[in-house]
């Protein structure tokens, strides 16, 4: 019995070790943010992004043609600028306007990334584009799974023609707890981005788009926010998993749902 009692206090003690890992380290796991400069994406210009706390972000931008709607982007957390450009691909082959936000922290740009300061982002995003006299009614905000959590603020303060979500989870603690099943994931985590509190309050058109064999936000997240949604679309993709937004077929129906939308509303 006392090698038991041995195996039973190393396991207990690697678990709480864990555990004090996961907790104290949270931010490196939840942003796993690239650091190196994005080299400018063909067709676009850059932009800087001024902050109300006082930050430069670096971003990329090409604007609409006439009587097409502009695309504020937000990528995933492990996403790039690179990244984002083939995930929009189609809306730019469209003549569709595509701003793709760059995070504090990602890139090369200074900050820390937080969902505070995620949100901070977003906002000096959209104020950029109302400068430049592109408002909110001929904007529709497309995310990309954490970066639903930023487009959803977005969309909730800011009032966009539409949102679409592409692998979105209900909230991070949700998902942590999705994929971490044998630790307290739900409780251990700080952010929120808590979706499935807010889609409910958009008075817009939402499409929500998930894969089938998504392991790191399960489908039934995006089957749960939809049921909370009030007018929406929601698209099933058979066999796709959290690279969906960069499948053309997913792409291509995005594209044609906002091409279906009243921008006069």
């Amino acid at each position: 019995m006392k090698w038991l009692r041995s195996a039973l206090v190393m396991v207990a003690t690697c678990y709480v070790t864990v555990l004090v890992i996961m907790w104290a380290f949270q931010s490196h796991f939840i942003y796993p943010a690239p650091q190196s400069p994005a080299v400018l994406t063909p067709g676009y210009e850059e932009v800087t992004l001024q902050t109300s706390d006082g930050l430069n972000l670096r971003s990329f931008y090409r604007p609409a043609q006439e009587g097409l709607p502009t695309i504020v982007y937000f990528h995933g957390n492990g996403g790039t600028l690179e990244a984002a450009s083939a995930s929009n691909m189609t809306f730019a082959e469209a003549g569709f306007g595509v701003f793709m936000v760059e995070y504090r922290g990602y890139g090369g740009n200074p900050g820390d990334p937080s969902e505070k300061g995620l949100y901070l982002d977003g906002d000096a995003a959209m104020a950029w584009l109302a400068e430049a006299g592109i408002y909110p009614e001929k904007t529709v905000i497309v995310a990309n799974s954490i970066g639903g959590g930023v487009g959803t603020e977005m969309a909730l303060r800011h009032d966009p023609a539409a949102l679409v979500l592409i692998a979105p989870f209900t909230s991070l603690p949700d998902a942590a707890q999705s994929n971490l099943w044998w630790l307290p994931a739900r409780s251990l985590v700080r952010e929120q981005y808590d979706n499935a509190a807010k889609i409910g309050q958009l008075d817009m058109p939402i499409l929500i788009q998930h894969g089938t064999d998504d392991f790191v936000v399960p489908y039934e997240h995006g089957r749960a926010l939809a049921a909370l949604a009030k007018e929406h679309e929601f698209q099933t993709f058979d066999g796709s998993g959290h690279g969906l937004s960069f499948e053309r077929r997913s792409q291509e129906a995005r594209r044609d749902w906002i091409l279906s939308l009243d921008f006069e509303r």
